[in-house]
């Protein structure tokens, strides 16, 4: 297979935006990311991160064994772009069907009517041409088909244009023009006909009531990133969508903050490093080890010492006594925020809770540095993700697989950054909840209907909770106020709640962090922590809590409450006038939100929290 430079994007989007099964799109290609057996993991980096490791294998089974970032050129490499390796991840054209847009020929690649032009020194000039093309002077560059098929089970196919414009069996396979009849590109003026039988149909006729009742748009279970078909095929019916539909790939991912697991300096050191430290077999080798730069930071301990802690770690190795819950054990971190456990990759700083708030805050700790892991796990197709309370909840016919056989590594993104904590007062949070039981009863109703009409299995399960709703709510108002000042976008910011009434397996959560964080090894800036001082914390609270009175949207918004019937969006008065987060930093896919739970409203009738 031959192998060619076509594009360029950042580590970060592999998981975010253009992960396994996604869709590139290219000047003049559209690309899909092949899965992972056709990765080449040779420069691919080795991440250390057991906590999120555990909760991968919680998902994928315990066969996973690393986590490795994707692989991307060294610095070192030959400038040459026609010498040296082709390191990065692999991509396959698809769709497989081109247009030509002179003389409208619609076919597959492998007619060999098209042919792959790739410039080494300019990647991004990668396309197929119409070599014989009998309308332009030169070979014009072939374009993508817009269409496609996929099924909720996470299949994506070519749109089935032989047997859509002859409508069942394709007997006769003679070549296709994709005419467009009318003014506009939409659907209704665009005509498929075949040359030699001279049959036809409009493209409206693959969307809506007309494409539900028609055998052609049957799913056979494709799999383009694996190269295969199901094993057990298919029976949903595939839908057409569009070429780079925003709903034709939602990425399933965990994440994990690089926290302090030990009190002692060296067992934490041994913790950040076990991804290599695990195989190291004796005492013996530990020198051998050290020799090839295996034990960078442990400069400062014996070969004696560094094996004893790599014992006392693989004997007492921690089963997850929270049960795969990666935000509890960050939770006591930040609460205990102790000084003398920062990390190289954690610094927390408590401070005082933020002046004129002293009443709902207990504390507020500064994280002047955090690094955070993403790892993908998989992914879907039409249905996303963010409609289930939990990962662990999306059925595995719907979950879309990131090989052909069980995984032994999973792809991750590793950033670093700041951020801001603060702990809301439990007993305001408890006085809170008493008088808000309305309230609560129709988000609860709300949220079940939300999962009955989407068919989630125990639609009354999943419900975060009033207490969750609140803090959510508080986060996205704050987070829009130090959005505006300290700099950052409003995308590059993001939530982490921490939300639990508490109960035998956890105990009562109340808190947020707002964070930003960048792949650069040393992390961003400090505008967003030097925020979290009390006095400036204070203001900007009060400010946050000031601008959502009143919505531009309002009194339709501030009158907005959860709709019952499954159909409308999941939150109370809030829209994007006022609450909503763009998608990179909400959590909840702007859901559980309602401005009225914080301050008095339009609206009216509401118990807000900040009285």
């Amino acid at each position: 297979m031959t192998k060619h430079k076509v594009g360029d994007i950042r580590p970060t989007q592999l998981l975010n935006v253009y992960g396994v099964g996604a869709m590139i799109d290219l000047p003049n290609i559209a690309g899909m990311v092949m899965g992972l057996d056709d990765w080449d993991t040779t420069h691919s980096v080795l991440v250390s991160e057991e906590r999120l490791l555990r909760a991968v294998r919680v998902q994928l089974g315990a066969q996973v064994e690393k986590l490795l970032l994707p692989p991307v050129e060294p610095d070192t490499a030959s400038a040459d772009p026609l010498g040296g390796a082709k390191i990065g991840v692999p991509v396959a054209a698809f769709p497989q069907w081109f247009r030509c847009p002179w003389c409208e020929l619609l076919a597959p690649i492998s007619s060999g009517l098209f042919e792959l032009k790739t410039d080494p020194f300019r990647p991004d000039r990668a396309r197929f041409v119409h070599a014989n093309c009998s309308k332009a002077g030169q070979p014009p560059v072939a374009l993508p088909a817009r269409f496609q098929i996929a099924c909720s089970h996470g299949h994506l196919d070519d749109f089935p244009w032989l047997r859509f414009v002859h409508r069942g069996a394709a007997t006769c396979n003679g070549p296709l023009r994709l005419k467009k009849i009318g003014a506009s590109d939409e659907a209704v003026d665009l005509l498929v006909k075949c040359d030699t039988c001279g049959r036809d149909r409009r493209m409206s006729d693959a969307f809506g009531e007309v494409a539900e009742s028609d055998d052609v748009f049957e799913c056979r279970g494709r799999r383009p990133h694996l190269r295969d078909f199901a094993p057990s095929g298919c029976n949903e019916h595939a839908e057409t969508m569009l070429l780079g539909a925003s709903n034709s790939w939602f990425g399933i991912s965990l994440s994990a903050l690089s926290i302090p697991m030990h009190v002692d300096k060296l067992p934490q050191l041994v913790e950040e490093r076990w991804a290599v430290l695990q195989h190291i077999p004796s005492k013996e080798t530990v020198g051998a080890f050290r020799a090839v730069g295996n034990l960078k930071g442990l400069e400062d301990y014996s070969d004696a010492a560094v094996w004893d802690a790599i014992e006392s770690k693989k004997s007492g190795v921690q089963v997850d006594e929270e049960n795969g819950n990666l935000k509890l054990p960050e939770w006591n971190v930040f609460v205990s925020a102790d000084p003398a456990t920062n990390t190289r990759d954690f610094q927390l700083t408590p401070v005082v809770a933020p002046h004129g708030y002293e009443q709902y805050f207990e504390k507020v700790v500064r994280a002047e540095r955090l690094r955070e892991v993403r790892a993908l796990t998989g992914f879907t197709r039409i249905e996303s993700p963010g409609d289930y309370s939990d990962p662990s909840e999306i059925p595995d016919a719907q979950r879309a697989p990131l090989g052909r056989s069980k995984p032994v590594w999973v792809p991750v993104s590793e950033v670093r950054g700041e951020g801001i904590f603060l702990q809301f007062s439990e007993e305001e949070i408890r006085k809170w909840v008493r008088r808000v039981t309305r309230q609560d009863e129709e988000m609860f109703r709300a949220h079940s209907a939300w999962r009955r009409a989407r068919r989630i299995p125990e639609p009354e399960s999943g419900y975060p909770g009033i207490r969750y709703a609140l803090i959510h709510s508080f986060s996205h108002a704050l987070m829009r106020q130090l959005s505006m000042e300290a700099g950052y976008s409003s995308a590059s910011i993001r939530e982490r709640i921490y939300a639990h009434d508490g109960g035998d397996d956890a105990p009562a959560m109340a808190g947020l962090l707002l964070y930003t964080a960048a792949p650069d090894s040393e992390g961003t800036l400090g505008g967003l922590v030097s925020l979290g001082e009390p006095d400036r914390l204070g203001r900007l609270i009060r400010l946050a809590l000031e601008e959502i009175r009143l919505c531009a949207s309002d009194p339709l918004c501030g009158e907005h409450r959860p709709a019952h019937d499954g159909t409308s969006s999941l939150h109370g008065a809030a829209c994007h006038a006022c609450m909503f987060s763009p998608e990179t930093s909400c959590e909840r896919g702007n859901k559980y939100l309602d401005r009225g739970l914080l301050v008095q409203t339009i609206g009216g009738g509401n118990v807000p929290f900040f009285e």
